[in-house]
């Protein structure tokens, strides 16, 4: 066998030389993110490879073969037990190998390579009635190749059970480049040449079985959720050794899984919700058993302390529908008809009550309270990590025991005895239905006492799990989190099954090595460790340990990662790389505190280049279940990198914007008529500006003064409006009409004019600058006056509202931003409620700016022009790719174009005469930008419901 060199540079050569166009990446800017999933390790790997055939899988698997090098199959990276990472070659299949190949509606199959998103399979099957029955709370970005890995189930694991009962066939690559295909009846070779090793391990196989018969049928399949070790039993006799289940589970340590084939459900005719209040999580499973009687599709259970996270991170109205109580249960029940199921929950709730445990209970009737209890409890994992009532953080590593469900309440209170008497804390949520339980426990993985103590209890927490007849894992696998506990819950006999098992597949323990077989200590590659403080210029009030815990915030959940629902992440949703997504950034950003694999801190171009098309529009910072907010570490980052240092010309060109446009409101038709000429090409192309954008018409400074001149009403004004210089530059008709709707509804402004938030030169990160803004515009806003301050610009509004209180840190900053409200959030709140706005069309296309998404929960666009009376509002939900400065930086504009693809541009080409709604300057800059030639203008909320203006809708 020829060895190949077994440094980074020799293996990839070796790739290049018998996988050309495979790509492999080395350096610490792209394999820092895979040295992590979700779970408390971080492992480096050497290198990342991203195969797009199965042929590049076998490549690498035989170059790594020959030069001693591991490799770790990796989808989503979401796992919560250390399975997707690994110290060799990561190969990420979600980025190519994502491909559904074959959708058969006769026989309910579905054939799908393992990269593939469960929601992209869902979306696609969904049109003929059919589903895949596993639904885990991550199916908006886990892959079908990581359920298989970890035997994954979901929240109707109830009526669908593991991903191993929905297998039909597995198309995998031995670890030493073998391809195979493992269905009910065995193993059997792609290629006819391989028919002799194929058959000689299908025979060792067998071997094992009939070896270990007693201990395979009395140690495994239990309990519904026994997915801890190597589901052996699939290849009992009686079980027709089914060897693609039996793969299932074995968190790719056996096997790699290119392709599946998955067996399909029938869609649901009718379903209804129940939600079911209780005064603690013991109380809730004590019921357990006798919902299950009315064979629902899913039970799960919540505490309370997630639901005040969701509302405090995205609004009080983010979770409606639940009774009183402190812990909750969600009931699901299915049938063929609405009236039948209906009249079942009914029973139901009656026999619950009768039972007398719960406080209350309600069917939940309205669509949308549904998606949101949905939504609270599928981000359940990372609301727990980091609560907002004490904003400690809790850690995984025993978040997914199970027993069975008529054993639920007894392991619960047991489970809790143990927590205290360890003096530890943990937030329960999960599958109470299948008796799984997932849980957060304030460990303090980062000193060696705490890891001491992580490790006795993580251990007493084993046996006493087993005492109750259950599973160390029910669905995320074992890893490197429970792989040493095993033998607290097998015999040796066992155990030396398993591992004959793993040796017959993988002689050399290449595959995922450390999980299941031969596992790593559980306190091994622990990533949270003690570090020194940064000195940052950002306050980070929320994070304990400054921009070190702010960045330490991400931890893994992958949300950033989904396609669709939310903003979050449109750069992610733009290029489909890792890097650009925020748990990518967030992981980098780690590692530069770390100063390992990165090295040169600030001045890191590996970070500089991951944040680079970051578009800073907060979405994160609301849709994460955890905060991140990526555009103030980018800012402070931006701060760092280039201080004392030449700047990119945009940062002049577009961060001083403020002071530039008030220069040009002095001779703006010059400027203006100067700009649409061959010099203002130039004098963008010389400022870092692309020229494939039309620079907006600068406004004339005599422009605000006619504008508010004729919004005055004489009356004593309640609240200050804060002309941003966005509005003063660029519209000020906006500001006039903001005056009239708001004196219309009761709320008359005082226009205060020359002031500024500071924006611009946060975003291109002149925080120097920025601060120096912010203290003039904070001294001048906190003189005593207490009148709300209303801005027209969401952007600028909340820039005032949160950047410049985090940038300042003082008391007048966050007594000026507790007054800041937006145009949306002063007619929901300071309007007189007998207001009634002029007619406003039936329909109409809404792209609400991205901070006012995430920093004003509550107080939607969106919710306001529904309360008005307009029937339809098509909200284009995601970024509209320009996010100020970003989408006219030259590098950036085709970035900026296909994020506009996403969900704004599909609504402005389906116009057909709508109002369009934008209340954001970007927003209506970029919809002129790309439906302007044709005569759309986006409206200010203000214009809109301003009685003196006309509604531009398409032109002919």
């Amino acid at each position: 066998m020829t060895t190949a060199p077994r440094g980074p540079a020799g293996l990839t050569a070796r790739l290049a030389e018998i996988a050309p166009g495979l790509r492999v990446e080395t350096g610490p800017g792209a394999t820092g993110p895979y040295a992590y999933d979700a779970s408390n390790y971080r492992v480096p790997p050497r290198a990342v490879a991203f195969p797009r055939t199965a042929d590049d899988v076998v490549a690498v698997l035989r170059a790594c073969r020959e030069a001693g090098v591991p490799v770790t199959a990796r989808g989503g990276g979401t796992s919560m037990a250390g399975n997707a990472v690994g110290a060799g070659v990561v190969l990420d299949f979600s980025r190519h190998m994502n491909r559904i190949l074959d959708i058969d509606v006769e026989a309910r199959t579905a054939r799908v390579e393992s990269g593939a998103v469960l929601d992209a399979l869902r979306g696609a099957t969904a049109p003929h009635g059919l589903d895949f029955g596993p639904d885990p709370s991550s199916h908006s970005r886990c892959t079908l190749g990581g359920m298989i890995g970890n035997d994954a189930c979901g929240n109707r694991s109830v009526r669908d059970g593991r991903t191993s009962g929905h297998v039909e066939a597995l198309e995998i690559v031995t670890a030493d480049g073998v391809r195979a295909v493992a269905d009910h009846r065995g193993l059997h070779p792609v290629d006819p040449g391989d028919t002799g090793l194929v058959a000689r391990l299908e025979a060792d196989l067998r071997r094992l079985v009939e070896e270990n018969l007693a201990p395979i049928r009395t140690e495994l399949g239990r309990i519904p959720r026994q997915v801890s070790g190597y589901q052996l039993h699939h290849l009992l006799p009686e079980n027709g050794f089914d060897l693609a289940r039996a793969l299932v589970g074995t968190e790719g340590t056996c096997a790699v899984v290119t392709a599946a084939t998955v067996r399909l459900v029938a869609t649901a005719q009718a379903s209804a919700l129940l939600t079911l209040g209780y005064d603690d999580v013991v109380e809730a499973a004590e019921d357990v058993p006798e919902i299950l009687r009315w064979s629902p599709s899913a039970v799960e259970g919540m505490d309370e302390a997630i639901v005040a996270t969701m509302r405090a991170r995205r609004g009080p109205d983010s979770v409606t529908g639940l009774p009183q109580g402190r812990a909750w249960l969600y009931v699901e029940l299915e049938g063929d008809d609405r009236a039948s199921v209906t009249a079942r929950a009914a029973e139901l709730l009656d026999a619950l009550e009768a039972r007398g445990r719960m406080t209350g209970g309600r069917v939940v009737e309205s669509a949308a309270e549904r998606r949101s209890l949905w939504r609270v409890r599928e981000d359940g994992a990372g609301l727990a990590a980091r609560l907002v009532d004490d904003g400690g953080e809790s850690w995984p590593g025993w978040e997914d025991a199970a027993v069975a469900p008529e054993h639920l309440a007894a392991y619960l209170r047991d489970f809790r005895k143990l927590l205290a008497s360890h003096g530890l804390t943990g937030v329960l949520y999960g599958h109470f239905g299948a008796g799984c339980v997932h849980v957060r426990i304030d460990f303090d993985p980062a000193s060696e006492p705490g890891q001491a103590a992580m490790r006795r209890f993580l251990t007493e927490a084993a046996a006493l799990v087993v005492e109750h007849g259950g599973t160390l894992s029910g669905e995320h696998g074992d890893g490197r989190a429970r792989g040493e506990l095993l033998q607290v819950m097998y015999s040796h006999r066992m155990i030396a099954a398993f591992t004959a098992f793993k040796r017959a597949f993988d002689p050399d323990g290449l595959l995922n090595p450390g999980v299941i077989v031969d596992p790593a200590p559980l306190d091994a590659d622990l990533a949270l460790r003690e570090l020194p403080l940064v000195d940052t210029s950002f306050t980070f009030p929320h994070d304990e340990d400054g921009l070190a815990g702010a960045v330490r915030r991400c931890v893994g959940i992958g949300r950033c990662r989904s396609d669709a629902g939310g903003v979050m992440c449109p750069s992610y949703r733009a290029t489909g790389e890792e890097n650009d997504s925020t748990r990518g950034r967030a992981r980098l950003l780690q590692e530069m505190v770390r100063g390992e694999t990165v090295q040169d801190g600030w001045r890191s171009t590996e970070v500089r280049d991951a944040l680079d098309l970051c578009l800073s529009c907060k979405a994160c910072s609301s849709d994460c279940p955890v905060g991140v907010d990526m555009a103030t570490y980018k800012a402070e980052f931006l701060h760092q990198h280039y201080k004392g240092r030449l700047r990119p010309r945009s940062h002049y060109s577009l961060g001083w914007l403020p002071l530039t446009s008030a220069l040009a409101g002095y001779a703006a038709r010059p400027v203006n008529a100067l700009l649409r000429g061959p010099l203002g090409r130039l004098l963008a192309r010389l400022g870092g500006v692309t020229t494939r954008r039309r620079i907006p018409a600068f406004a004339s400074r005599h422009a605000l003064r006619r504008a508010l001149r004729t919004a005055r009403t004489g009356e004593p004004a309640r609240a200050l409006l804060f002309v941003d210089s966005f509005t003063r530059a660029f519209r000020p008709g906006v500001a006039g009409a903001a005056s009239r709707v708001l004196a219309g509804a009761g709320v008359p402004c005082a226009p205060r004019d020359g002031l500024c938030c500071g924006l611009t030169w946060v975003s291109t990160g002149q925080l120097g600058t920025a601060r120096r803004v912010m203290s003039r515009t904070v001294a001048a806003l906190d003189d005593g006056d207490d009148r709300p301050i209303v801005v027209a610009e969401p952007s600028c509004a909340a820039a005032l509202k949160r950047d410049v209180p985090e940038l300042l840190g003082t008391e007048a900053a966050r007594r000026v931003a507790g007054r800041v409200h937006t145009f949306t959030g002063a007619l929901t709140e300071l309007a007189d409620q007998r207001w009634t706005p002029p007619p406003l069309p039936e329909t109409l296309v809404l792209q609400t700016h991205c901070h006012e998404y995430a920093g004003f929960k509550g107080r939607r666009p969106a919710d306001l022009l529904r309360r008005l009376g307009v029937r339809d509002v098509d909200e284009a939900e995601g970024c509209c790719g320009l996010a100020g400065n970003f989408g006219f930086e030259a590098e950036h504009y085709d970035t900026s174009m296909a994020v506009a693809d996403l969900a704004l541009k599909p609504r402005l080409d389906a116009l057909e005469g709508r109002t369009v709604v934008a209340d954001g300057f970007s927003c209506a800059t970029q919809i002129d930008h790309l439906a302007g030639y044709r005569g759309v203008r986006a409206l200010h909320l203000a214009e809109l419901l301003d009685p003196a203006a006309d509604l531009p809708g398409e032109t002919p």
